[in-house]
């Protein structure tokens, strides 16, 4: 079932004193030191860590995909495989046709 979220309306002074403290709120900066251990990080597990990252946000993802049903999906691929049929019928036609116009225009 979806999830219906409600938004509320607000009034502009009240955003105006959010925006307000947002703006006045010091931001925190890493000391060097923290900085320099993460970038001294061995070379080699970089792209590992890549990897795993990427796996994770992968499977994230997949699991907000919302799937269709077995009927669903073979609905579809019935609906592709009549599509299918009706194209290579089409084209059958219109390679005898072309044959049999050039055949009759080369003799």
């Amino acid at each position: 079932m979806a999830k219906i979220t409600r938004i509320k309306a607000t009034d502009s002074k009240e955003v105006e004193k959010k925006t307000k403290k947002q703006v006045n709120k010091p931001v925190k900066l890493a000391p060097k030191e923290e900085v320099k251990k993460e970038k001294k990080g061995f070379i080699l597990f970089r792209p590992f860590k890549a990897l795993g990252r990427y796996m994770h946000e992968s499977w994230q993802e997949i699991r907000q995909v919302r799937w269709p049903s077995r009927k669903a999906t073979w609905k579809m691929v019935l609906a592709v495989l009549a599509y299918t049929a009706l194209f290579v019928v089409l084209i059958t036609l219109l390679d005898v046709l072309f044959s049999f116009i050039f055949n009759n225009i080369l003799r």
